[in-house]
């Protein structure tokens, strides 16, 4: 399959998300389907995540051009990656780990006098605006990043859902299959790794 990514996706469309249409596909079918081969199963899955991908990526770039390159490359990465993802209807919350491992793999090259995360481009019209407490937030969420990525799957894609589309428990339940207790204690599981983790690493 030859650019399976379309950048008009990323201009033009204005879903916040999956549709719930009857008719529609859901994304475990759309997974194995584009596995197999079928050269529209992953274009579909990129149209309906794009928008969501964009925007996630824009929450942590302000400025736009980048941010639909940043998304762009998510979902390339997706298609390259997409035999190794283990549960396919999970695939919204596994694009969106990639996605963010695309943001901070974006921040890494970055030279130390351009906009760390989540400062606007103003910010570079004062050279002495990165300072010293910037370039320790962006090694923060770097680091948190990196403990994110080393989650168990069923823990790291619940993180990822309820911190980046705000997601409630009801809905995160219905999302994920199980019940809304079995959220709460992956959630709470999750925080007390990533508090291991974070700690061992300072």
């Amino acid at each position: 399959m030859t650019g399976p990514v379309k950048p008009h996706y990323l201009a033009e469309g204005r879903e916040s998300g999956p549709q719930t249409g009857s008719m529609q596909k859901p994304d475990e079918k759309l997974v194995l389907e584009a596995r197999d081969g079928h050269m529209g199963a992953y274009e579909e899955l990129v149209r309906r995540w794009a928008p969501r991908v964009l925007a996630f990526c824009r929450s942590r770039v302000s400025n736009l051009h980048v941010a639909e390159d940043l998304a762009q490359e998510a979902l390339l990465r997706g298609h390259t990656a997409l035999g190794t993802l283990s549960r396919p209807a999970s695939f919204g919350a596994w694009l969106r780990g990639i996605a963010l491992r695309v943001c901070l793999d974006w921040f890494r090259s970055r030279k130390r006098s351009e906009v760390p995360l989540g400062h606007s481009a103003d910010s570079l019209d004062d050279p002495g605006a990165a300072t010293d407490a910037d370039v320790e937030h962006r090694d923060q969420l770097a680091a948190l990043g990196r403990a994110v990525d080393t989650l168990p799957e069923e823990f790291r894609e619940v993180v990822m859902l309820y911190y980046t589309d705000d997601l409630t428990y009801r809905e995160l339940s219905a999302m994920l299959g199980v019940s809304a207790a079995t959220i709460n204690a992956r959630l709470t599981r999750a925080r007390a790794l990533l508090r291991e983790k974070l700690g061992a690493g300072g």
